[in-house]
């Protein structure tokens, strides 16, 4: 017998975020709070996942250290999460993963990086002809084990939750498994199944996890979130407190994106700009008598007035609390130069929107910081 919440990803984020919320949720023993266990399943081969695969099968639970501060004072616990029951390595236990998929699996979780959804041209229809054989990519994984549940299980519906921060990301991975399967011209029932009895939740995981312990085990903030879009029929895998259920997922997105990330990005604009130390941290930039009111002046005058032409300014005021106390968190050591890697792709992501969406609103601001962030391509690294 499976677990009823199967898990592609075993990062550190997971354990202190989704696995977290499940283990906290059976902790309470109240009937509903949880589905169940989680099986989780590496889909990456390196030493140092192996033996947090090793770790994880061993039962017994792992640590989460939760430091920072929440509402002004100093938070630091730690939690014991119980909530993996099973750990699993896609290559060596693929035939154990189809035999869950037919039977108990009602929820499916992942977060498999940056990279994640990269399709691989080793991968073919000829996958569906031996059982045996293992798909290279997740998206040929995923699809190889949703043809088998189909199979065994046609009637019985799953609900899939992508955590990798992709915006839509139920939508993206949906259209990507269901394109590979037009393109292996896989059966037409199958393809229409992939859209009625499996629904696909848009989501947003929001949660520092600053360090990973060994063999298995996490640091992280306070601080979590998981808002998901709402759809009829969608199967939580738990019931908790950090989870969201909404129907404008889109504002979660651009709190998250607008303050937090692009609070991130103007701090390590200065940091290149001005070639400030090579050590420095967020929170160090946050007590600078010179950069702090820069960054209180781009929130104040060129963030919060979009939001307030969205009628939501109150809400981003609120959350804007939080991002402060999180960047303030005196256990978090997220040196500026970690996040000016990639500058100038995440400025595009992180600045051009708000932008484009204060012109669209006809907010009447300049924006001149963001603008000039975006016109200077000098310094990135």
């Amino acid at each position: 017998m499976s677990e009823p919440i199967l898990q592609f990803g075993t990062s550190r984020f997971l354990q202190a975020h989704v696995d977290l919320f499940v283990s906290q949720a059976l902790d309470r023993g109240k009937a509903g709070q949880a589905l169940g266990g989680v099986t989780v399943v590496q889909t990456t081969r390196n030493p140092a996942s192996a033996q947090r695969v090793a770790a994880l099968a061993a039962g017994g639970g792992y640590p989460v250290r939760i430091r920072g501060l929440r509402r002004g004072q100093v938070v630091d616990e730690t939690l014991t999460c119980h909530a993996v029951r099973q750990a699993w390595q896609a290559d060596t236990d693929w035939p154990a993963l189809r035999e869950a998929m037919a039977t108990d699996v009602r929820v499916i979780v992942s977060n498999t990086a940056d990279r994640g959804y990269q399709l691989d041209e080793r991968d073919s229809a000829a996958l569906m002809q031996d059982p045996l054989q293992v798909p290279h990519s997740f998206p040929a994984k995923l699809l190889v084990l949703l043809h088998h549940r189909w199979r065994e299980l046609p009637g019985a519906e799953l609900s899939i939750f992508p955590c990798e921060l992709i915006e839509r990301n139920g939508d993206v991975l949906r259209d990507l498994v269901r394109g590979l399967a037009a393109q292996w011209q896989l059966e037409a029932e199958f393809i229409v199944w992939l859209g009625r009895h499996c629904l696909w939740a848009n989501s947003l995981v929001d949660r520092i996890v600053s360090e990973a312990l060994h063999p298995v085990g996490a640091v992280a903030e306070p601080y979590a979130l998981w808002a998901v879009e709402r759809q009829p029929g969608l199967v939580l895998p738990c019931a908790h407190e950090d989870i969201l259920l909404t129907n404008d997922l889109q504002r979660h997105e651009r709190l998250k994106l607008f303050l937090l990330n692009g609070g991130h990005s103007f701090l390590a604009e200065r940091w290149l700009m001005d070639r400030r130390a090579q050590d420095e941290t967020v929170r160090m930039a946050m007590n600078d008598a010179v950069l702090r009111p820069q960054l209180e002046s781009l929130w104040d005058e060129e963030v919060l007035p979009v939001f307030a032409a969205l009628g939501q300014r109150r809400q981003a005021e609120a959350y804007l609390e939080q991002v402060r106390e999180r960047l303030l968190n005196p256990f978090l050591e997220h040196r500026l130069s970690d996040i000016a890697q990639n500058h100038a792709q995440k400025k595009q992501r992180r600045f051009a929107p708000v932008v484009a969406l204060a012109g669209e609103l006809q907010c009447g601001v300049a924006q001149s910081r963001l603008r000039n962030a975006l016109a200077n391509t000098g310094g990135s690294t």
